[in-house]
């Protein structure tokens, strides 16, 4: 159970790259975006909402384990969250190359600079939600900055 925990919260190991492993965690979520989750979001935003839901529940749970297992709060090993980070991102946005680059460019801008309330969040929320709750925020804010500029342009 141990290793499948550590599996899960660091992205298919993603989370051991030996640098930058955020934005390794982040490709593995650009995959698992297009072929697990766009599926469901274009046959039903609905429905994906609550899937989302529900594996967010459990990637929090995930990620708080995974802390303890690892021995260390917010551990960049742990990178489950830009995972779900980059599905939030695409989300009802186009899976083309431009748009998954453009995705994948806020994502992980916003993700480093962590505008209100994601700092916020960074700061305060300790365990597995603390881990979460951020980069979902960089994902719900990147997910705007792309439905508006798909939009204008």
């Amino acid at each position: 159970m141990r290793q499948l925990l550590i599996f899960i919260a660091t992205g298919a190991w993603s989370g051991y790259a030996p640098f930058a492993p955020g934005t390794f965690g982040s490709i593995v979520g650009l995959i698992v975006g297009c072929l697990i989750f766009a599926p469901i979001w274009r046959r039903s935003p609905a429905a994906f909402l609550l899937i989302f839901a529900i594996v967010f529940v459990l990637a929090c749970w995930i990620a708080g384990r995974a802390e303890q297992l690892l021995g260390e709060h917010d551990s960049s090993k742990i990178v489950l969250d830009e995972v779900l980070g980059m599905v939030a991102t695409m989300f009802m946005n186009p899976t083309g190359w431009i748009a998954l680059v453009a995705g994948f460019a806020l994502f992980r801008i916003f993700d480093i600079i962590k505008p209100f309330p994601a700092s916020f969040i960074d700061r305060r929320v300790r365990g597995g939600t603390g881990v979460m709750l951020d980069d979902i925020a960089a994902g719900i804010y990147a997910n705007l900055v792309l439905q508006v500029a798909r939009r204008l342009l």
